[in-house]
């Protein structure tokens, strides 16, 4: 797109996504910044694109999101730099970090009304007469002061940079390169110096040290009050921090999560959408329609509209299984993140996931895993580093059951008694906290440390969700349907050359003679790859003694993950990570299928 580069910067919980709205309309696009997980707004903006950037606490390059942010800052034309003006004495780093680079800059004092309720008042004139750019207070989620913003875009300059600067200005007139890069370099971002031909600069600490000095006089100049705390949700907010009262908390929205997304969503409104509304009413009628043209038997009409066609099946799990599924699940995460909840629940289980490698954010993960294992894999991008995402998806292609399938074992193990339950639970446990340990240790790079804002709590405004959820939905879809394409399309191809019947001769001799159950339990597994509750729902019959029954679920819920799920880790880590994870679970799996077998079937 031509025209002007225009871009959001600032801390997490600034507001950026709701001035994005506010600005764009409905126009946004979402999409993966490339070579990477991460999610990105972009929309037609005054005749450019306006980018809505990771947020960040610096531009260090320490993760994927602070990468991505330098590396849109360093080509924008423009940079609109939003600071809170509720915690305006945290943000004015960041918005210093803008400033220091030399792009043509507005700051947006967003949260203006919140800041006000809380007894201070900001200086706006103030800042903008040390920074010498314009400064437009805004309350983004009601569209007020946007209009100025706009206007005020125009007349977007540099800064009055620090003096701890005349270094970078040095190396950017030597090396003929922009001050935002010069800047960048000094920090010692060791990228951006390789491609300058330099040694990276020692300098960021001192530049660092300087530039909190200048916030910090900066804000006991510009903000006044006290900003008390007495606020209900002030105090709720540092209750949720507190075991006592965070742990209960926890496991009521895990409930919720759990009714919402794995009861309600997953099962009934799915079971109306793919079972009901696209099985019985659209997927005959486009059957009967392409039969009518191509004709029955063949290999027309088992990729167009066979069990695994790409009119019926394929259209069936997007529109009819998946697009429900992405649309609550941002819906349900967009209502956590807007609430303040988020950041609470990663800090209260920061030390906890350290056991497997992980920080507290990859709590999420895990939790809307227990609902939608392949929409658990997607929330993965929330993760900061490669090696996260990695060990987060590995463990939730073994070790976590999605809630069909935990309906199904549910009802194998429930008529057996509390005990074989508890032995099947205490085994997944067993699985994923030793395959947890495992990848910590063998998985290369490092775990983000948890550098979390707490934003106020605060009731989340149901459009500003809905939008951001539409537009993520949308975005996910785009990217999605090229693989489930592929993937049906694969599979109608092996069923029309009798493969997957061949494959189900191939695995009774591993179901019968290494795992101890009855030849049938074939299918059972084969079933498994295509939809895990199936695969669970393939042992209902078979006649199981109570050890076999154990064994069966334990192997059937380690084995591998389900086709949309399997096509979404493809997508998502590509395809050597994803074949090493789906070589792993099929291990794993077989592994302690065989263990359980050797201690409990005779």
């Amino acid at each position: 797109m031509s025209g002007r580069l225009i871009a959001l910067a600032g801390n997490p919980n600034v507001g950026k996504s709701a001035l994005f709205n506010a600005l764009t309309g409905a126009y946004a696009q979402v999409s993966n910044y490339p070579g990477t997980t991460l999610e990105l707004a972009a929309a037609p903006w005054d005749g450019g694109v306006l980018v809505d950037t990771p947020g960040v606490f610096g531009l260090s390059g320490y993760n994927d999101e602070e990468r991505v942010a330098r590396d849109i800052l360093l080509r924008a034309d423009a940079v609109i730099a939003v600071a809170a003006a509720p915690s305006l004495e945290r943000d004015l780093f960041c918005v210093l970090q803008l400033a220091d680079l030399g792009v043509p800059l507005v700051v947006a004092l967003n949260q203006m009304d919140e800041a006000r309720r809380r007894g201070l008042t900001v200086d706006g004139a103030a800042l903008a007469a040390d920074l010498g750019v314009p400064v437009v207070e805004v309350v983004a989620v009601r569209g007020w002061g946007v209009p100025h913003l706009r206007r005020a875009l125009d007349a977007a300059r540099p800064a009055r940079t620090g003096a701890y600067l005349d270094d970078a200005t040095r190396l950017a007139q030597e090396r003929r390169i922009s001050l935002r890069r010069a800047v960048l370099i000094l920090e010692g971002d060791g990228e951006l110096a390789g491609a300058a031909g330099v040694a990276p600069g020692s300098g960021r600490e001192r530049i660092y040290r300087r530039r909190a000095q200048r916030a910090a006089a900066l804000a006991r100049q510009i903000v006044m009050g006290r900003g008390g705390r007495g606020a209900c949700s002030d105090r709720m907010g540092r209750w949720l921090l507190r075991p006592a009262v965070g742990f209960p908390a926890l496991a009521a929205v895990l409930a919720v999560l759990y009714l919402f997304l794995g009861w309600f969503v997953g099962q009934r409104v799915v079971g109306f959408t793919e079972g009901v509304l696209w099985g019985d009413w659209v997927a005959p009628v486009l059957r009967r329609l392409m039969l009518e043209r191509v004709g029955a038997g063949g290999l027309p009409e088992a990729v167009l509209v066979g069990p695994h066609g790409l009119l019926t099946a394929t259209a069936g799990y997007l529109l009819g299984l998946l697009l429900p599924l992405v649309f609550s699940f941002y819906l349900a995460l967009g209502f956590l993140e807007d609430s303040g909840y988020l950041p609470r629940l990663a800090t209260l289980l920061d030390r906890a996931m350290e056991a497997v490698g992980l920080n507290g954010k990859a709590v999420i993960p895990f939790v809307l895993g227990l609902g939608c294992v392949t929409m658990a894999t997607l929330s993965t991008r929330l993760l900061s580093t490669r090696r996260e995402r990695t060990i987060a998806t590995a463990l939730l292609a073994l070790a976590v059951p999605c809630s069909a399938q935990t309906a199904v074992i549910l009802g194998l193990l429930a008529p057996l008694g509390p005990r074989f339950l508890a032995l099947y639970a205490l085994s997944l446990l067993g699985v994923f906290l030793a395959a947890g340990f495992l990848l910590r240790e063998t998985v290369p790079g490092r775990t983000a440390p948890l550098l979390l804002d707490l934003p106020p709590l605060r009731w989340p405004r149901p459009g500003n969700i809905w939008r951001k959820a539409a537009a993520r939905s949308g975005g996910f879809l785009r990217e999605a349907t090229p693989y489930f394409c592929y993937g049906n399309l694969g599979l109608a191809l092996l069923a029309q050359g009798g493969m997957l019947t061949r494959l189900e001769a191939f695995l009774q001799p591993m179901t019968q003679g290494f795992l101890g159950l009855p030849a049938r339990a074939a299918r059972a597994f084969l079933l498994a790859m295509i939809r895990r509750d199936l695969g669970a729902a393939g042992l209902l019959g078979l006649h199981l003694d109570p050890g076999q029954t154990v064994v069966a679920a334990l192997t059937v819920t380690l084995f591998l993950p389900c086709l949309p799920s399997l096509l979404l880790i493809f997508k998502e880590r590509g395809w050597r990570e994803a074949l090493l994870i789906w070589l792993g679970t099929l291990t794993a799996a077989l592994a302690v299928g065989r263990l359980a077998a050797w201690l409990l079937v005779r």
